[in-house]
């Protein structure tokens, strides 16, 4: 399909720096970034964190006393 489209200068400073270390041309350039766009479209958004209650509260200012109530004080 033949189109055209205004690019903004960091969108054509980012083709044509893809063009010069991949040896393409402009269209192969152009869809692959777009590509790759859209497939980062589909990935979450962020992290999510899942957590489980254990049953017990741990202060977790003090990392060796938690790792000694979690883990046990042998976990040398």
């Amino acid at each position: 399909m033949r189109t055209t489209v205004t690019l903004d200068q960091d969108v054509a400073a980012a083709v044509e720096q893809l063009r010069g270390t991949e040896g393409i041309g402009l269209s192969e350039a152009v869809n692959g970034l777009i590509r790759q766009g859209l497939v980062g479209r589909d990935a979450p958004a962020a992290f999510v964190q899942a957590t489980f209650p254990i049953g017990i509260m741990i202060d977790v200012s003090n990392v060796h006393e938690a790792l000694d109530l979690i883990e046990g004080p042998l976990r040398h």
